[in-house]
């Protein structure tokens, strides 16, 4: 009886086994690139187009053209600039744009599918005066997808509900929402007023140069950075508010002025609590501004200021020479390392004070306390081109520094002054060498 019943159980065993093996090679092969799988609803090159309209239900059109030097305006219903990024996002999603499936080879009843009366619509114009319709209607029962149509083919497709959210764009996601829409690389002078402090920039060859209110020693990364997040500050929807009415009951907190090849654009930023409001001539109106905005412009002139007080950079100086009291360093490099009076020092010593005066740096700048120098720094470098004199005179366990070449006065705190005395301990003549 059991061998009868593990006989059965062999032959259905089998006969599953046959099935599952007919059923296997029975089953067509799967092409994600087969035109019945993810036909092509629309392909278009973005380089050839030349202008754009958003047509969405209750809102009216969006119309987008290229300009001679690509760039992109908005030029209905108002004028505007419009935001590259997200004009270049909807073209991406058109080379191609690619289907689900077709569901209609030959539809003859757009309603059904909500394609009468699109949702949304976007007319393409490509080089040649081309017009390509696509229309976007009802969402599919499972509401994962939306059906498509493009006009003058009479196929009706599905695509991914994602493709509605990307084309369907308002005229405020189409803007170029930065309150000063310029190049930084075509600001050649900048000028900051900020509590009765007037602050202004020049370009020059390495970098930027404070003008005014005199010439000083300019940290060029902050005054790359103050351009940078200008240039990059974008003005925020003003749900139930009017931002040029704040503005004009709002405290004066700020304003810019950036010069470039194109003439002056003017931001003028106030203040009202925790809110700012912007009017920029260059985007044309006034707007609720990012309260990063706030803390871009909230800097006086001793934050653009150099604090280093030297400016040798990363490459090794010549020669360096440090007097203090009794201790007298005269420390020159060479292709063999570092020596002082011919002997040969410890490179790692050394490469310890060169590394400590490159750091040294002034937590603020003072206007008076500087007298005599008790300890006198000289480094040379780019091949003797470049002499830094610096005197420092001590105040407690802090101390004041000058440069040779200018007025300004640095203070130094006693960490500082602790991490240079504690590398020019360090320097040591080099071991013996081993026999």
């Amino acid at each position: 009886m059991k061998f009868r019943s593990l006989l059965a159980a062999a032959v259905v065993l089998l006969v599953l086994g046959g099935v599952l093996y007919w059923s296997e090679h029975r089953k067509p092969k799967e092409n994600a690139s087969s035109p019945s799988q993810s036909p092509t609803i629309l392909k278009v090159d973005p380089a050839t187009v030349t202008g754009l309209t958003v047509k969405r239900k209750d809102a009216a059109p969006v119309t987008l053209e290229k300009s001679a030097d690509s760039k992109w305006q908005i030029t209905a219903p108002v004028p505007a600039a419009a935001d590259s990024e997200a004009v270049s996002s909807m073209l991406s999603d058109l080379t191609p744009l690619t289907a689900e499936r077709v569901v209609d080879d030959k539809a003859t009843n757009l309603a059904t599918y909500g394609l009468n009366d699109p949702a949304v619509e976007l007319d393409i114009t490509s080089k040649g005066n081309k017009i390509s319709k696509l229309m976007l209607g009802d969402d599919t029962p499972t509401g994962n997808a939306v059906y498509a149509a493009l006009a003058g083919d009479p196929r009706v497709f599905t695509a991914g509900s994602f493709v509605k959210t990307g084309l369907s764009k308002s005229e405020d996601d189409l803007r170029d929402k930065r309150l000063l829409p310029v190049s930084a690389d075509s600001v050649s002078h900048i000028e900051l007023i900020r509590k009765g402090q007037d602050v202004e920039f020049g370009r020059v060859k390495d970098g930027w140069q404070i003008e005014k209110p005199q010439p000083y020693r300019t940290d060029t990364f902050q005054v790359s950075d103050l351009l940078q997040q200008l240039t990059s500050s974008k003005w925020q929807p003003a749900a139930g508010s009017d931002p040029a009415k704040e503005f004009v009951h709002a405290e004066p907190f700020a304003t810019v002025k950036l010069t470039g090849g194109s003439g002056t654009d003017t931001l003028e930023v106030r203040r009202e609590k925790d809110d700012y409001y912007a009017k920029s001539s260059a985007a044309g109106g006034v707007y609720k501004a990012d309260s990063a905005l706030g803390t871009t412009l909230n800097r006086g002139l001793d934050d653009f200021r150099n604090k280093q007080l030297f400016d040798f950079g990363y490459s090794d100086p010549d020669k360096v020479e440090y007097h203090a009291g009794a201790t007298n360093l005269v420390l020159t490099h060479s292709g063999s390392g570092w020596t002082e009076d011919g002997k040969k020092m410890d490179a790692d010593s050394v490469e310890g004070l060169v590394t400590g005066l490159r750091d040294l740096a002034a937590s603020k700048f003072v206007d008076s306390g500087y007298k005599s120098p008790d300890i006198q720094i000289t480094v040379t470098s780019s091949s003797g081109k470049k002499v830094e004199k610096v005197g420092i005179a001590k105040s407690g366990d802090s101390g004041i520094a000058k440069r040779d070449d200018g007025p300004s006065l640095y203070s130094l705190d006693a960490v500082a002054m602790n991490n240079l005395n504690t590398a020019v301990q360090g320097v040591k003549p080099a071991a013996p060498a081993k026999k």
